[in-house]
């Protein structure tokens, strides 16, 4: 029988169709949470600049209420004061990323590149016998509620967002107990790929779909047509509206699809072993950067590891050199090259190797080692020669290590 687990945030995502009212309305308010968000970190900038001094979000806070009273920025109390306030979190969250090495120095939001959103707190709406009515409106938002929200859930905040297709969501975030899945001992490998997305340590490989590649034409002729329309035009933004849709399409296709995929893995399999790869690096190549993207390796990774946490199951990342592909999963005989046009290869003791069901049994193995040892699964990147070698090594804890030498 499933058990809960503890308490975790969700967050549950709608599609709402608001009046005009209500459109005009989050329109002006994701404008002046923009406006709100540039200004301020322009005024942390140039204190920093000046005078060495790092502004906090209480100061922020005080200047957006001198802002609202000046005769230009009173447009500002026209809209709800909670999605400006948190705007004014956000950049302090960005800011302490940044400090921490974690994130890039915040930039300024693109009123035409950047997300369109505003966040609600509970003080900025309304939820009451499912309908939901946010602050600054009297009548609630037509909410489709394709699923239900956790029983007795009381959501904390509400995002309100529009894609570039024109489409608004509403993200509702509430604390909820999701059960855990039935025990599996099954533990699985998995290697991922281009031309197969996932190759199982099972020997299952699925076909990546390559959403992107399939809709390429049509999202092409889309951008032709808009390259093509002046700017500032009605034309233009109908046609900016096709691009966005073209792109919504891919982008829910593939979302979709990774859903299913990481949901299906996580039922069947208690432990999952992946690579920790770094796919920002790996965009860098010209050639593959197109087909690495439409893969969305790392998405994957972030479905993997938060339902895992949900139900109970276990997500563990090999070290990103580990030399699963070279090294044979038969007697451990690590190979001195394995070029990417090499699909199979056999080995000194006999074995015939597929390179991607190979790779995730090295990878399977090398995790379930970290499993019992402890520790990580590490590579020796030099030789006291000062030849480069790549070695799996996995190192015990320090009791274990004492017991070997006794």
């Amino acid at each position: 029988m499933a058990v809960a687990t503890t308490r975790v945030k969700r967050a549950f995502k709608y599609r709402f169709y608001p009046t005009d009212a209500q459109a005009a309305e989050l329109s002006r308010t994701f404008g002046c949470v923009r406006k709100v968000y540039n200004m301020a970190l322009a005024a942390r900038t140039e204190a920093w600049a000046l005078c060495r001094d790092r502004v906090g979000y209480n100061a922020t806070s005080a200047m957006l209420t001198g802002w609202k009273r000046t005769e230009e920025l009173a447009y500002l109390n026209e809209v709800s004061s909670v999605p400006l306030q948190q705007t004014l979190r956000h950049l302090q969250g960005a800011f302490s990323n940044f400090w921490a090495r974690r994130a890039k120095y915040p930039t300024f939001k693109s009123r035409k590149k950047s997300r369109r959103s505003a966040e609600y707190t509970t003080s900025g709406f309304r939820y009451r016998n499912g309908a939901l009515t946010l602050a600054k409106m009297t009548e609630p938002l037509a909410v489709v509620w394709s699923r239900p929200l956790p029983e007795g859930a009381r959501p904390s905040t509400v995002t309100v967002s529009q894609d570039s297709a024109g489409r608004w969501f509403v993200s509702v975030l509430c604390d909820d107990r999701p059960a855990l899945a039935a025990p599996a001992n099954a533990a699985v490998g998995i290697d991922v790929g281009i031309t197969s997305l996932v190759t199982l340590s099972t020997g299952e490989k699925v076909t990546n779909p390559r959403h992107g590649r399939k809709d390429r034409e049509r999202l092409a002729r889309a951008q032709r047509d808009l390259s093509r329309k002046a700017g500032g035009s009605n034309n233009r933004e109908k046609a900016r509206l096709k691009v966005g849709r073209a792109h919504a399409r891919i982008a829910d296709r593939r979302r979709d699809f990774l859903h299913k995929l990481t949901t299906r893995l996580v039922r069947e399999n208690q432990t999952i072993v992946i690579e920790d790869l770094t796919v920002r690096n790996m965009l860098k190549n010209r050639k593959l950067a197109r087909a690495i993207s439409d893969s969305s390796w790392t998405e994957m990774r972030s479905m993997l590891e938060y339902k895992a946490d949900w139900y109970g199951r276990e997500v563990i990342a090999v070290d990103r050199w580990f030399p699963s592909s070279k090294l044979c999963s038969t007697c451990g005989t690590l190979q001195s090259r394995m070029p990417l046009n090499v699909r199979e290869w056999t080995c000194a003791c006999g074995t015939t190797h597929d390179r991607d069901v190979n790779a995730a049994r090295n990878i399977l193995a090398a995790g379930l080692a970290v499993a019992a040892c402890g520790d990580g699964a590490r590579p020796q990147r030099s030789t006291p020669g000062g030849q480069s070698s790549v070695k799996q090594e996995v190192v015990p804890p320090p009791r274990s290590r004492a017991a070997a030498q006794s």
